[in-house]
């Protein structure tokens, strides 16, 4: 048994036990389609009650390998916070990597940015406080002895609870260093979602905490102004940053 195996086997979950949550992931339980997997709602049967899930399912064709699914697992156990998604277990049987979240009633932000009536301006400006408090406890928190990068920061992976509270997810490419060092670089190859990424984390290949806070920056663009950050115009890719720079210097 590996290392991993070792310290998050309590989060482990029966197969059987996702596919009977998800009805054997049933295309009516599908809630979204994406690069890095497949998400199901369901209800799983946890100590003797049953509670809402979101079932991550990835593997076959879809760009997320070993690594990123461990790294996510261990990125979620280890944070806890109102402003950042629980994770209830895991899943990585018959080939099968599956990762179980809380389900988040109102689901994903990006559905609502151009929505002014479902979404109010003080729903709007509550949802980026709770980012910005997601952002300051990974980056911060004094109680652990590490730092958090989330490295891919978007609408999408911003899921909102009942209430509308923020919750931040998507920490499959998220980068960890000790606290001490939290002001420094991290050499790594640019990833991320076109539209979000900070252009100096794109340009010189090192990624700190400020490329994270660019990221919110778009986000925060995109609920202020209704569009996304990144959106097609005659076949070809529209940037919101390069418009709003463009508007600026004219």
């Amino acid at each position: 048994m590996s290392s991993f195996d070792n310290k998050f086997n309590h989060l482990k979950l029966p197969l059987i036990d996702i596919q009977t949550a998800t009805n054997n992931f049933a295309s009516e339980n599908l809630i979204w389609r994406g690069g890095f997997g497949y998400v199901y709602q369901g209800q799983l049967l946890s100590s003797g009650n049953l509670i809402d899930i979101a079932a991550r399912k990835l593997g076959g064709k879809l760009r997320y390998g070993i690594p990123e699914f461990q790294t996510e697992i261990m990125m979620l156990a280890s944070l806890k916070h109102q402003n950042v998604v629980s994770i209830v277990g895991f899943c990585h049987e018959d080939e099968e990597k599956i990762i179980i979240y809380n389900y988040e009633a109102k689901e994903s932000l990006e559905q609502y940015l151009s929505d002014p009536v479902t979404l109010t301006w003080t729903q709007r400006l509550q949802i980026c406080l709770g980012i910005a408090r997601a952002l300051s406890y990974i980056h911060y928190d004094e109680g652990r002895d590490f730092s958090v990068i989330h490295r891919d920061i978007k609408s999408y992976k911003i899921l909102l609870d009942v209430t509308w509270e923020a919750k931040l997810s998507g920490f499959e490419l998220s980068r960890m260093q000790p606290a001490a060092r939290r002001q420094g670089l991290v050499l790594d190859r640019p990833c991320g979602t076109p539209g979000y990424v900070d252009p100096a984390y794109e340009a010189s290949a090192t990624v700190n905490h400020k490329s994270d806070v660019y990221s919110l920056g778009m986000v925060l663009f995109e609920v202020l102004t209704g569009r996304k950050a990144r959106i097609m115009e005659e076949g070809k890719p529209v940037f919101l940053a390069r418009l709003a720079r463009s508007h600026y210097e004219n």
